[in-house]
């Protein structure tokens, strides 16, 4: 019953954000890097952290969850408020990136920190060097979740997909909180939106699977390799796109369009197809840490398919 209340409070409070945004005039604006041809309402995601802090704060207060992972969730707050601002006013570099190194280290500190690091054949047990590596995998993770928020869909079906596969796979109530807080918002963002994320659930995200990684982690090491495998789509396009753009000497923090799923969409494919196709993928990769018992395996055959699909993008539409 709790789930269907998380849903439905989900959905009602998006139809209400998207008509106060339309009101208001909270538009995000069509510009030469958008995705989309007509100007969109934006701050869906609100509806997604209201609904996904209260329904970890009802199993927290009735010991459905433990105390560590729910204030480290909690400090989510800190980063959907500040970014909600962010989608209002636009705020400096210096303030966004100050945020998120504190949630980045108040989240740690509630967790204990990161205990060991799982290199396959050696494992690095020094607090100084997991909780740098953690530390800035976090702030990594708020970053490239708010890269990859940019078709209608496609943020909202990996937070899911990822969401079932840590419940499938860990158990875990808040991951059902976080299926549902997400899908009645997604009912409003599928092809064609009606209202966007917005940076205030799209950082939210990208901390929660940061944290839901460390935690995780703690509790079996080889699980942060887990986190990362699943989350592949989303970290390896990222992190190669920063990649190929420092290579090529441009201002990092320009906006562009050069993500494999934005290439994609620009080569002809419409969002509904790139998000089909993304899920398609993460199912494969949840295949592989699901049936593969050596899991730094499964990372790497997750590696080769990965990098294989970009290299299909960029025959699709090249990299420039």
């Amino acid at each position: 019953m709790i789930y269907l209340i998380i849903f439905l409070a989900s959905l009602i409070l998006t139809y209400f954000i998207k008509n106060h945004a339309i009101k208001k005039s909270l538009y995000v604006e069509v510009t030469d890097r958008s995705s989309h041809s007509t100007p969109t309402p934006h701050g869906g995601g609100i509806a997604i952290a209201i609904t996904w802090f209260l329904g970890i704060s009802y199993f927290y207060f009735t010991d459905a969850m433990d105390s560590p992972l729910y204030l480290a969730l909690l400090v989510g707050v800190i980063i959907s408020v500040v970014s909600y601002v962010d989608d209002l006013h636009e705020l400096s570099a210096k303030v966004r990136l100050f945020t998120q190194a504190l949630v980045a280290f108040l989240g740690l500190y509630f967790l204990g920190g990161l205990d060991s690091l799982d290199l396959w054949f050696f494992s690095f047990e020094n607090q100084i060097i997991t909780n740098i590596f953690a530390f800035f995998m976090i702030i990594w993770f708020i970053n490239l979740y708010n890269f990859l928020d940019g078709i209608d869909g496609y943020a909202g079906s990996e937070a899911i997909f990822l969401a079932l596969a840590g419940y499938i796979l860990l158990g875990g109530n808040h991951f059902l909180v976080l299926v549902f807080a997400v899908l009645g918002f997604l009912v409003w963002n599928w092809h064609k939106a009606k209202i966007f994320m917005g940076d205030v659930s799209s950082t939210l995200l990208g901390y929660n699977v940061a944290i839901f990684s460390v935690y995780y982690a703690n509790q079996e090491a080889i699980n942060l390799w887990i986190w990362i495998t699943l989350f592949g789509v989303f970290w390896f396009d990222a992190t190669l796109t920063l990649f190929r753009r420092y290579k090529n000497r441009e201002q990092l923090s320009q906006a562009h369009k050069k993500h494999a799923y934005q290439r994609l969409n620009q080569s002809g494919w419409s969002h509904d197809k790139v998000v089909m196709y993304s899920i398609f993928v993460n199912i494969v990769l949840f295949c592989l840490v699901y049936f593969i018992s050596n899991v730094f395996i499964a990372f790497f055959i997750s590696l080769i398919l990965l990098y294989t699909i970009v290299k299909f993008v960029d025959s699709c539409k090249t990299f420039n």
